[in-house]
């Protein structure tokens, strides 16, 4: 499935992402970061970015972004991830707008122990990032890199339209040779989409096999 996912020549990097000034809350470092629009503009809620020790200074912290880009807040992280992360989380102050189902599962401690479990397996030599969508493709949380994750949700947003929900799996190569696998799964009576990016030196096979197992971990959890 070559070339498959490609990127979008037609759009600006202003369209395609929404520079952000982060401060890190301890020592007051600054960087202006590059924000994927379609994960702040899609969300109901606020966006937690987790940055990684070194993006910006010697510190792990989160980011609070609301659907406006404003920045809401920070907190010093309390796990140590290497990614830059995206996730979907409850605005409090903003009840009248939430996705009942988005916040209710993302408040649950089995929500955390899933992205616990889904950290575990990032290991950037075959696996290189993890992301869940809801079933009609919006992201609640991804650690896969930008460029690719965009071309993801393009994809999800295609399958989306045309109404190709039928489809429960979705195996995917990039020009890079990089191949992103996707698999339907329920939790709590609830449709699910995850997807695994893996790296070059990982062929469909193996990769649906180590999506298989991720899966059924997810389920165990439950």
């Amino acid at each position: 499935m070559n070339d498959i996912i490609s990127s979008n020549h037609t759009q600006s990097q202003e369209d395609l992402f929404k520079k952000i000034l982060i401060v890190c809350p301890e020592c007051k470092k600054q960087k202006i970061l590059n924000i994927p629009s379609k994960i702040i503009e899609q969300s109901q809620h606020i966006t937690t970015i987790s940055i990684p020790t070194g993006l910006v200074c010697a510190h792990h912290f989160q980011a609070f972004v609301d659907k406006n880009c404003a920045l809401r807040g920070y907190q010093l992280g309390d796990f140590e991830f290497s990614k830059i992360e995206y996730i979907e989380s409850i605005d409090v102050e903003n009840t009248q707008e939430r996705d009942e189902d988005i916040s209710e599962f993302t408040s649950l401690p089995l929500f955390q122990e899933i992205l616990t479990l889904l950290r575990k397996s990032v290991d950037d030599r075959e696996i290189l990032g993890c992301a869940i969508f809801t079933s009609n493709g919006k992201v609640i949380y991804s650690s896969i890199p930008h460029n690719t994750l965009l071309n993801t949700i393009k994809e999800f947003e295609v399958r989306n339209e045309k109404k190709l929900h039928s489809i429960t799996k979705m195996l995917l190569e990039l020009r890079n040779q990089q191949k992103v696998c996707s698999e339907y799964i329920k939790i709590l009576d609830k449709e699910f989409i995850l997807v695994i990016l893996f790296s070059e030196i990982v062929n469909f096979a193996i990769g649906s096999m180590y999506l298989k197992k991720i899966v059924n971990k997810m389920i165990k959890l439950t």
